[in-house]
């Protein structure tokens, strides 16, 4: 997102529907736990925050989200998780037009016509490895506090939980792809990691502006030695360590 925010040219993607109504702020760590009971799990993560309730109406939000996320040629771009998706259909339902019912129509009625790019990891253990790390940290991009990224500690059932919850994410947006004859762009994180300027010039080709714009990579590797000792001890022990 950071590369194509800094072509000037491609929007202003954020993440604009993590926010829970109930709390003005995206899943908090336990929020990712819910049903689990493991307390050597929930020991090592934040205690819920209560935020504070949204106000705005659907047609509020969904103005503010299309000024927020467009840029200058009014290219609007924004990230969508699977989890996130009945939050669009919830918000979509209260707009005074609507096209249809179902996620397709209400990411129209929202943002208009949508050219998906389908950012998947092939190692979704490295990627769950990653998500465990930050549900602790709260650190979600970057580098954060070494003092806190320290304190954060290996546990295969979190990791375990957390790769559920990404693989059964994945499945859902391949068959939503499919049962909707949709062909996204398709970028695994691995080859943006690798060649970030490369990938984001294919993005913009997709989107038909220049991919001249592709600026030098602003991707920053979140993870360290110490997240691939955990991928290998996880992908050695499993969810049974």
């Amino acid at each position: 997102m950071e590369s194509l925010r800094a072509t000037g040219q491609a929007g202003e993607p954020q993440e604009f529907f993590q926010y829970l109504p109930s709390t003005s702020r995206p899943p908090q760590p336990r929020q990712w736990f819910e049903g689990v009971t493991d307390d050597s799990i929930l020991r090592l993560l934040a205690p819920l925050e209560a935020g504070t309730p949204s106000t705005e109406t659907s047609e509020q939000w969904r103005d503010r989200i299309l000024r927020e996320g467009r840029s200058s040629n009014r290219v609007w771009g924004g990230k969508l998780m699977w989890n996130q998706t009945p939050l669009v259909l919830d918000r979509a339902r209260g707009l005074p037009t609507r096209s249809g019912d179902d996620l397709l129509s209400a990411l129209h009625d929202v943002v208009g016509d949508v050219t998906f790019v389908h950012v998947y990891r092939s190692d979704v253990v490295a990627q769950a490895v990653s998500m465990w790390r930050a549900v602790q940290t709260q650190v979600w991009r970057g580098k954060g506090d070494p003092d806190k990224d320290a304190a954060a500690q290996y546990h295969a059932g979190g990791i375990a939980h957390l790769l559920t919850i990404l693989e059964d994410q994945e499945a859902h947006w391949r068959q939503w792809f499919a049962d909707n004859d949709i062909e996204p762009v398709e970028v695994d994180f691995a080859d943006l990691a690798a060649d970030t300027t490369g990938v984001t010039a294919r993005v913009l080709t997709a989107l038909g502006l220049d991919p001249g714009l592709a600026p030098p990579p602003a991707l920053q590797r979140q993870g360290n030695a110490r997240s691939d000792d955990w991928i290998t001890r996880f992908k050695k022990e499993g969810v049974n360590a």
